[in-house]
């Protein structure tokens, strides 16, 4: 999977969470939850569904790496490693 494929997943499971958003508008290297005013409980929502979609664990204690859209496509990119083609259909 590519950067740029999870970052879209992660931008669609943005809009689940907050519709209002404009994606297109963030910038990858601002915090997140800033641009997008989610409290604690929308961001835990936001990271379970990336969690549901991927099937990737993302342990409470790395909460604090994920900050902005570019912290957390690097960080699904390392959690993901390579895996076959086709594995998350």
């Amino acid at each position: 999977m590519t950067e740029a494929e999870l970052r879209a997943i992660a931008l669609a499971a943005l809009t689940t969470i907050a519709p209002e958003v404009e994606v297109n508008s963030l910038d990858a290297s601002t915090p997140l939850r800033d641009q997008v005013d989610l409290d604690s409980m929308d961001w835990l929502n936001f990271l379970i569904a990336l969690h549901d979609r991927l099937q990737v664990d993302i342990p409470e204690t790395d909460y604090a790496k994920l900050v902005t859209l570019n912290d957390l496509t690097r960080y699904l990119l390392l959690r993901l490693g390579p895996r076959p083609s086709g594995s998350l259909e």
